[in-house]
């Protein structure tokens, strides 16, 4: 089983377990609440990997690109499109052409897949939140989010921007 450091983090990893299971299991027998609840948390814990792992990715990768700090990465694409008086007018060129690249690469997701990847990796909503703002199953999230990670790097890769 994973452990989560941060606090803070797996305080809202076991509040989000406890109200899926008070949504969707609040009529079973409450012999059953343990067991379920267990396997509820492993999968939030899960997903909650698996979303650091890909929004990791991606800041880094963006990040590369900016010298300032704890910026968001949909933000920095904006300000380093129209930042003037770099000290490095090639470096400067590589960099706005290649997040001009990601942000059109974005923009070729499919519709479902482009607002499920933002709001998961950019607006760090959880998979029920997301699914519940798409109006769609927690499943077709996953899938979505999925599909567009895989489709973004493999564009990337073949434009020759590794990851």
């Amino acid at each position: 089983m994973y452990a989560v450091r941060d606090e803070d983090a797996a305080l809202d990893i076991v509040q989000d377990s406890m109200m899926k299971l008070a949504e969707k299991y609040g009529d079973r027998p409450e012999e059953e609440f343990p067991m379920l609840f267990q396997r509820i948390l492993q999968n939030t814990i899960r997903d909650y990997y698996r979303r650091s792992k890909v929004r990791s990715m991606w800041t880094t990768l963006l990040s590369a690109f900016s010298s300032e700090e704890d910026q968001d990465p949909l933000e920095m694409l904006q300000s380093l499109q129209t930042h003037e008086g770099s000290s490095a007018p090639e470096s400067e060129l590589q960099t706005s052409q290649t997040l001009t690249i990601i942000e059109n690469e974005i923009k070729k997701l499919p519709a479902r897949q482009r607002e499920a990847f933002i709001m998961r990796y950019w607006e760090d909503m959880d998979v029920a939140e997301t699914a519940n703002a798409m109006g769609c199953s927690e499943g077709s999230v996953k899938t979505h989010c999925s599909r567009a990670t895989h489709t973004l790097a493999s564009a990337l890769l073949a434009k020759g921007i590794s990851l």
